[in-house]
Parts: structure tokens; sequence; C-alpha cells
């Protein structure tokens, strides 16, 4: 036996990690998990508002109509009930969709990892807006791409800027949340989406469309699809999610692409998990049969809808003079900047004292970051709680 003193040391770890940080979303809401911290941090749906009654009747009856079938290995493209489900949703809200059209996934979030191992090349390019979603940022970093930051304003990503940058890159894929996005809450207008399909027809790259929020609209008219233009149809992927809408702990999400790249990613996923969660599918698509999703979504967004009024009626008296934030017409997030001088990263430690947090925006850009930046989410607690979360920040301002 070798002695442990003088054993080789293991191999390290691939090279691939060194160019990945942890998630400061995630460090900050370990920091904040005691009970009597008002986060307005974490992007989590309000536990209070899941329909549990209606989740374990569909669990229930699954378990009692068809054990064997829903605890038994199953297909990778997912279950085809579950799939029949999602695409009559797409297609009533105006994306005609076959069920054959969709791939089943653990999360939107390994849709958009199944699209990037299916589509990127050590050193292809990604453009994403600035700021863009954290977690989007690490799976592109993961697939050795270099990422390149589209210059936004108020309305999300500037058209021209877009065209300027794949104009002079080989862009190999686009990264947009063009509805209520993470972090900023913005919503691309329809006249951009379709120059965002045009640009890609034009220059040639992929689009990844996810939209995990879009449901979750509480004033305003919905925006179509970019994968509904014509001009980006044979190159937009849609990625969605049942988190926000269902409850995210059955980590169910789906991506709907042109035949080619669906086979590829549906070759990425057998090598990563097989398939999502059989029982899982097998409950949600009873629940889209038994239950009204669309009316529970309804009072859903009432609730949120109060929440984001009370966040926004708060704000002037809890941030410092001179800051200024959007009105999201829905989704999950208000985005703040503070006025010159100030650092939301260096005024956190102040606010976690006083038992209040948010996230700072700094780590969501790509390009140069905005040190007076702040994402707040206005879900998670109640008007009151809300209230009293904002009275905390303004003590912890001063």
């Amino acid at each position: 036996m070798v002695p442990a003193a003088s054993a080789a040391p293991v191999p390290a770890t691939a090279s691939r990690l060194a160019g990945v940080a942890s998630s400061p979303v995630r460090e900050i809401l370990a920091l904040t998990s005691r009970p009597e911290v008002i986060s307005f941090a974490g992007g989590l749906p309000a536990p209070e508002l899941f329909d549990i009654a209606g989740i374990r009747a569909a669990y229930d009856a699954v378990l009692e109509d068809e054990p064997q079938r829903a605890l038994q290995y199953s297909t990778t493209e997912g279950d085809p009930e579950l799939r029949t489900a999602i695409a009559g949703r797409l297609t009533s809200r105006g994306l005609p969709t076959e069920a054959d059209d969709l791939l089943v996934t653990t999360g939107s979030q390994q849709a958009l990892t199944l699209v990037s191992t299916a589509v990127l090349e050590p050193g292809d390019v990604v453009l994403v807006e600035d700021p863009c979603y954290l977690a989007a940022l690490q799976t592109f970093a993961f697939a050795g791409a270099r990422v390149v930051p589209v210059p936004t304003d108020d309305e999300g990503v500037i058209p021209e800027a877009l065209d300027e940058i794949a104009a002079r890159e080989r862009v190999k894929l686009l990264y947009l949340v063009p509805t209520f996005q993470n972090p900023t809450g913005r919503t691309l207008p329809a006249t951009r989406r379709t120059a965002v399909a045009e640009a890609a027809a034009r220059h040639g790259f992929w689009i990844v469309e996810d939209d995990p929020y879009g449901e979750l609209r509480f004033d305003g008219t919905p925006m179509p699809w970019i994968a509904a233009s014509p001009a980006a149809a044979d190159r937009t992927v849609l990625l969605g999610s049942f988190s926000k809408v269902m409850a995210p702990g059955l980590r169910l999400g789906h991506l709907r692409a042109p035949a080619g790249l669906r086979r590829a990613c549906v070759i990425a996923k057998q090598a990563a998990d097989l398939h999502t969660s059989t029982v899982d599918q097998a409950a949600a698509a009873r629940y889209l049969r038994d239950s009204d999703l669309d009316a529970h979504v309804r009072g859903m967004c009432a609730a949120y809808r109060e929440r984001r009024d009370a966040l926004l009626d708060g704000l002037a008296q809890a941030l410092p003079a001179g800051s200024r934030w959007n009105r999201p017409d829905g989704g999950m997030f208000v985005w703040a900047t503070l006025p010159e001088g100030h650092d939301a990263t260096a005024l956190l430690p102040a606010a976690v004292a006083h038992e209040v947090a948010y996230v700072p925006g700094a780590p969501f850009f790509a390009g140069t970051p905005d040190h007076g930046a702040l994402r707040l989410s206005f879900t998670t607690h109640a008007p009151d709680e809300i209230r009293e979360g904002l009275r905390r920040l303004a003590k912890a301002f001063a």
C-alpha cells in the first residue's frame, strides 16, 4: 500500500471551469436564507401561490391509474401527452406547434445547455443582451464561447447595435429573454423583435429566445414570439418552463426547435440524463388535463401585480435621491440604478445587516458593469412584507 503522504496527487479539474464563476445570486441566497431576512434577491415564485392541491391530485391520479408507466424509464423526447399539451398552449398563443416540434427538458436551464452543446464550438461568438441572465453567461462560459455584449436601452437590445456587431463578427448564436427580461424586467417591442429576426436571417446566426416569464403579464398587450416571425422561423429556438407558472421543484422545461437542431439536442440529452423524470412529466400532463392552469396563472398575476405596485410605490423613499427604476408590465423583477457615486455591491452588507437583501447589478453585465445597478424581485413577499423591507432598505442606505 502506498503511504498517503507519498501518493501522487489526483488530476486537476477541467480547464473549462477556470473561467466560470459561481453565481453571485446563489451565494446571496445562501447568505439571506434566514427567515427574518426580507429578500428581494431571489427570483422565486411565491410558494403560498402554488396549486398544491391540484398538483397532489395529479400525482395521485397518475400513481393510481398508471403507476408502472409513470415509474419506468421513458423516451428522451418526453411524455407524448405532455408534449401535446405544451404544443396546444403554444398554438393557442399564436405559435403553431406540433408535439414532435418539442423536447421536454429538466428545466429550461437544461434546454439552454443542450442547445449550447449542440451548436457551440470553443471560440464561437455568442451575442447577449447587456445586462444578461447570469446562468446563461455561465452556460456559454462552459461551452468555451466568446461572449460579446450587445448594447441595450430601456426597451432592450438596440437593433442598430446588433446589426453593426453581427456585420463584423462571425456570430453563431444570439441569446435573448425578450419578455420581462431577467434581470431588468424589460420587454422588447414588436418592431425590435422583427428587426432581430431579420438580422439573424441577414447575417446567418441562431436565435435562442428564452421565455420563462411571458405568461406573467399584468399590464399591456402580449408580444409576438420572435420564433413566429417568418424571417427567423428556421433559426429560432424557443425555450419555455413550468417553473414560474406551475412549480419550480418539478424542474420541467421544453425547447421548440427546427428538426435538425432538435435531433442534435435529443442526442445531447441522452448523454446528459437519458430523459426527464417520467413521473413528473406524467403528473404535469395530468394537471394540464384536469386543472385550469390559465386560471391559476391569472390568480398569480393578480397577486404579483399588487406586489409589484407595493415595491414601486415605496422605492422613492427607500433608495437614495436621484435613483431611477423601471415599471415592468409583468414578470418578477424591477431594475433600479443608484445615483453617481453609489456602489450597489459595496452597500449590500449594510442592507443584509438591516435584514433586507437585493442583488447587485454588476455581475449581470458581460461588458462594462454599471456598479450602481441593482435587481429587486417582488414576487416572494406579500405587500406588507415588501413595505417593511423597503423601510429596512431606507435605513441601510441612510
